[in-house]
């Protein structure tokens, strides 16, 4: 799969921030604030932080959520979704250790105020959808980019555990047409500006100048912490959806003789041969990244073949 660069993303800054909803406004353009891009965590202001984000209209078209492979953990082999249950509950989370299902544990659902002990109601959303990823810079990005994103643990902003419903209503929408309860709107927004600073992402006008009217009615004087962007070439997963216990690491990355599957990370899981193929990474063969026995069905080493 060939992809092209994005001439308009510019890298932004991984940031702590609080907002609330306000008017929307599409007359908005920016230029990138020096002061909310940087080398080293720093105090700025929100609305300098937005100035980083460059406005764009959004990329259509292309989008396949097998674009964004799902990782496990290569250890003990439970899923993205258990590490992110077992963060976000209050007590300490119980789970089925023959098939990691997590059957324990207490839950707030920040987006509609819902507490919960019973995980089935739970999802793990993308606080930055993974099409809103796609529509603003993503779809230009390398497959291990998109699978670091779409298991990102090292940020507890880009994913969180909300109920079901909730994360229904939301879907793929933007905060121009979409927020959580109203006691919720400082962190969702502020969230939403940080992903999309860290990941150098860009927002459409109606998405920037809501915000930007969040900040300015709702917001003001507030005061961000910014961290360095994930660099722009970043092909090694950060914290790579590993449900690990404090003080371990992850497995390194394995490399395969076959080019497409040496950016595969080495703790990705492909849910059939489609998702493998429309990840750019078939044929896959027995040790590359994703390969797996359900899908070689001939049990000659080679799945995905046909």
């Amino acid at each position: 799969m060939a992809f092209k660069a994005v001439g308009h993303v510019v890298a932004g800054a991984l940031v702590l921030v609080t907002v609330m909803v306000g008017a929307p406004d599409v007359s908005a353009t920016t230029t990138t604030s020096k002061s909310a891009v940087g080398k080293r965590p720093r105090t700025v202001a929100a609305l300098d932080l937005l100035q980083s984000i460059p406005v764009a209209l959004e990329h259509r078209g292309g989008y396949n959520r097998s674009l964004f492979p799902t990782s496990i953990d290569a250890d003990n082999r439970c899923h993205t979704r258990v590490a992110v249950l077992r963060r976000d509950s209050t007590v300490p989370i119980q789970t089925d250790p023959s098939d990691c299902t997590v059957i324990g544990g207490s839950w707030a659902s920040s987006y509609d105020g819902l507490t919960t002990t019973d995980p089935s109601t739970l999802d793990v959303d993308h606080v930055v959808s993974l099409k809103e990823v796609w529509d603003s810079g993503g779809w230009a990005w390398t497959v291990a980019r998109r699978a670091t994103y779409a298991n990102d643990l090292s940020d507890p902003r880009t994913l969180r555990a909300v109920s079901a419903s909730s994360n229904r209503s939301k879907g793929d929408r933007d905060p121009s047409n979409w927020l959580p309860i109203v006691t919720d709107q400082c962190r969702f927004l502020g969230d939403w500006v940080a992903i999309k600073a860290r990941w150098g992402l860009s927002a459409d006008p109606s998405e920037w100048g809501r915000i930007r009217n969040v900040l300015r009615a709702r917001c003001p004087g507030l005061l961000v912490t910014a961290s360095p962007p994930v660099p722009a070439d970043s092909s090694t997963p950060l914290a790579l959806a590993t449900d690990q216990s404090p003080g371990t690491t992850a497995s390194a990355p394995r490399r395969s003789s076959s080019s497409a599957a040496s950016s595969i990370p080495s703790t990705v899981y492909f849910t059939s041969c489609a998702a493998a193929r429309a990840a750019g990474a078939a044929p896959l063969h027995r040790g590359d990244p994703g390969y797996r026995s359900g899908l070689d069905r001939d049990g000659d080493g080679t799945a995905c073949e046909n």
